[in-house]
């Protein structure tokens, strides 16, 4: 960033002559007129300019310029413009709730102006002043089309049911935006998940998740092997651009090395899905958490008795199997102050009430006491057996009832110790949690737990090192907490609490876990 008059009169001087003015353009001249910078005007925070010219793209502190031509902003009346683009699941209800609310808490008023299907603006205004204060301007597309309008400076804000894929990280790294996989560049939202769904008199209550990845790459074609009627099995998911379905292709059919079947419908809202799907009593549908209407979800099962449903707590612990966080991703400048006022409040306390009424599922922790985990503990007791003996969920029962479990839980990416995107984001949550004092004169134990795949022995060891690893990464991003009003342990049970039926990649992924438990 070029902040100061002399580094920008230092700047150009060393660059030579400045390009021709066109229509669109702007001239930025210096208060004692010695230099001008000619380019297009890309955006406009209420202090600084951006502008593409024809050295790249330069930012310039608006204090140290005046500014000539017709795109230059009013700087008494400014109105601070953000666009979003992406996902429409988030772009039709969570993003306007999460700006409502945002006026609310600050005493301003918010107007929708809807221009057509895909578009539409909330205007921000304080009473005090007639013009808006910002205009928040959304396209509802998909997430492969809002990481193209980014990489096009057509939005600010990227709206993704997905993490980023490498080929756009690249990218978007050679167009000067960051890594856009950094903490700055990328926050999860709210959480979701990715849930099968059926016509409510659909006698199908539950399907394996290798069964429902067979169905989705076309191997299992009636309802007659799920345990239904015998019927064909209409398949039906959002636009094949959109997130939930990439996340289904890279979540639930890649790791059992399988394509999508062609015969798939696809609906370009998930809403919409979720309707085509109730009136059809032979549709299998896979629909956002927050967005299943009348269409009743499937359990998902496992060959060794193990089930797991999607509520808010098996979400919020990624306990579910297929969870699937909302991110926003944001490239490397400067927001508009009331854009950064705005993100902010996405991660506060307030915002989390307004993610939760809206119908998603909030990041606020939640305590689970182990009474409420009757189905775990049966499990455990069902999968005990030489490896794992009486003694050790003795152990586990003794060290735990006093306690009571955080849903803010930690899992790992597949075939990695890397943390997973929502595991990334719970590490800087409970890092700001001990820095705040949310936890002094408690106990925090970070409890691990491995999948059943090889020694007993070793899985424990693994697992204490998993919990290790968490808790360092927690004490390294809370550097002002302090650690002598909050007692931080580490313990470690290997495989004696399953979630799942280790006989997949996701029962396993399920089954590597760390915990938080306080007391």
């Amino acid at each position: 960033m070029i902040g100061l008059r002399a580094a920008f009169i230092a700047a150009l001087l060393s660059l030579g002559a400045v390009a021709p003015l066109s229509a669109q353009d702007i001239t930025l001249t210096s208060r004692d007129g010695a230099v001008e910078i000619s380019g297009t005007l890309l955006g406009f925070d209420g202090q600084f300019y951006r502008v593409d010219t024809q050295f790249g793209e330069l930012t310039v502190d608006g204090t140290g310029v005046s500014c000539d031509g017709p795109a230059c902003p009013s700087l008494t009346d400014f109105v601070a413009e953000i666009a979003l683009s992406g996902s429409s699941t988030m772009a039709e209800v969570l993003l306007p709730a999460l700006i409502e609310g945002f006026a609310l808490r600050n005493g301003y008023r918010t107007e929708r102006q809807n221009r057509d299907q895909t578009h539409f603006s909330y205007l921000v205004y304080n009473p005090e002043r007639a013009t808006p204060l910002a205009r928040f301007d959304f396209r509802i597309t998909t997430t492969d089309e809002g990481f193209a309008d980014l990489l096009a400076n057509e939005a600010d804000i990227v709206m993704a049911l997905r993490e980023i894929r490498p080929d756009e990280r690249d990218r978007a790294r050679e167009a000067g935006m960051g890594d856009m996989t950094r903490p700055n560049r990328s926050r999860v939202l709210a959480l979701d998940a990715m849930v099968p769904v059926t016509a409510p008199d659909n006698p199908v209550r539950q399907v394996s998740t290798p069964d429902l990845a067979r169905v989705f790459a076309g191997e299992i074609t009636n309802w007659q092997v799920l345990g239904g009627p015998d019927a064909p099995i209409a398949l039906h998911l959002p636009d094949a651009e959109s997130g939930l379905t990439q996340a289904v292709e890279d979540r639930l059919l890649r790791p059992a090395g399988k394509t999508l079947s062609t015969e798939t419908i696809h609906h370009s809202r998930s809403s919409a899905l979720a309707q085509a799907v109730v009136t059809d009593p032979f549709a299998l549908g896979i629909a956002s958490y927050a967005e299943t209407g009348t269409a009743r979800a499937l359990t998902l099962s496992g060959s060794c008795g193990f089930s797991l449903s999607a509520d808010r707590w098996t979400i919020k612990t990624e306990d579910y199997p297929l969870t699937s966080p909302m991110f926003l991703y944001l490239p490397a400048r400067r927001l508009p102050r009331i854009a950064r006022d705005f993100l902010g409040y996405t991660t506060s306390p307030a915002a989390q009430v307004v993610i939760r009424r809206a119908g998603f599922v909030d990041q606020a922790p939640e305590e689970i006491p182990l009474g409420a985990q009757g189905r775990r503990l049966a499990n455990a007791i069902a999968a005990a057996g030489i490896e794992v003996e009486l003694s050790d969920l003795q152990r586990l029962v003794q060290t735990l009832s006093p306690m009571t479990r955080l849903t803010t839980s930690f899992r790992f990416e597949a075939g990695s110790s890397r943390p997973d995107a929502q595991s990334r984001s719970n590490i800087l949550s409970l890092a700001q949690a001990l820095e705040s004092g949310a936890h002094d004169g408690e106990q925090v134990l970070f409890v691990g737990f491995s999948d059943g795949d090889g020694p007993a022995e070793a899985n424990s060891e693994i697992a204490m090192k998993r919990a290790e690893a968490v808790r360092d990464a927690v004490l390294a991003a809370a550097p002002t907490a302090n650690q002598q009003r909050v007692t931080i342990g580490v313990d470690a049970f290997g495989e004696a609490l399953p979630m799942a039926c280790d006989d997949s990649d996701w029962g396993r992924q399920v089954n590597r876990r760390v915990e938080i438990w306080i007391r």
